[in-house]
């Protein structure tokens, strides 16, 4: 896939996580998230929303989760006006199924996907998995993709479901506070050190992703970049490529 930038802009960004920690936080940031996208729309040759979008997404077969009705009205328009929309899942939402596809027109994505933009090359996805160590997730992410497990879990009542899975992302969320996950690791970086082994067999310019919750540039190769998009929940950093580069920004409403 090739996206043309005729004088506009590419926009990515990634950990929303709508739904978190509670409803009125969630709805004041999507109402900032909605401010963004609306400051965008009419530069936007294509968004990439590069997963945890929601802190928790199941769909049922006949059910999706309460809420972010003002979010996901804003993304149909963007996309009724011919905006190109590329959806990624997350470690927090990565049971999407095909409800964005089929009622929306925006494609989903369950893992990294290359494409390129102006003729540079970029490897997009959300990270979570990627690079050595975090043994204990990958196993995790085994089990929450695999079907008959799921198939289990649409058996629940949707309250109740839906309740187990929030504890669930709380605990999570200060797990990996409790690690210091917001600092700088340096060599121990590990979705730049899987940026690095790609590197070794593949040329890309830009290599995007979320998960890791901090806004980082940095040198992959000769030539290429590392690009962590941060998060939405203090942060509200994003990426934008334009006919001059790549950038980190953030937003200010």
């Amino acid at each position: 896939m090739n996206i043309q930038l005729n004088q506009k802009k590419v926009f990515f960004a990634s950990d929303f996580h709508l739904g978190a920690p509670d409803e009125k936080s969630s709805r004041q940031r999507e109402e900032k998230i909605i401010q963004w996208l609306s400051s965008i729309e009419d530069h936007a040759a294509a968004i990439f929303l590069v997963g945890d979008i929601f802190d928790f997404w199941f769909e049922y077969d006949k059910v999706i989760p309460k809420g972010f009705v003002k979010f996901i009205s804003k993304i149909s328009n963007l996309r009724d006006q011919g905006i190109p929309i590329f959806f990624f899942t997350g470690n927090h939402d990565l049971w999407m199924k095909d409800y964005f596809s089929q009622e929306l027109g925006i494609p989903v994505f369950h893992q990294p996907i290359e494409i390129t933009i102006e003729n540079k090359h970029f490897l997009i996805g959300h990270g979570d998995g990627l690079g050595p160590g975090d043994q204990t997730y990958k196993l995790l992410k085994k089990l929450f993709t695999n079907p008959f497990c799921q198939w289990l879990f649409k058996w629940l009542h949707p309250d109740i479901g839906i309740r187990i899975a929030h504890r669930w992302s709380s605990n999570s969320r200060l797990t990996n506070m409790g690690k210091n996950e917001d600092h700088f690791k340096g060599d121990d970086e590990w979705l730049w050190a899987y940026c690095k082994q790609i590197d070794q067999s593949k040329a890309f310019d830009y290599f995007i992703f979320g998960h890791r919750h901090l806004p980082l540039d940095l040198p992959v190769g000769e030539k290429s970049r590392y690009i962590n998009l941060g998060e939405w929940v203090s942060q509200f950093t994003y990426a934008v490529f334009d006919n001059e580069g790549l950038k980190l920004k953030k937003f200010e409403a």
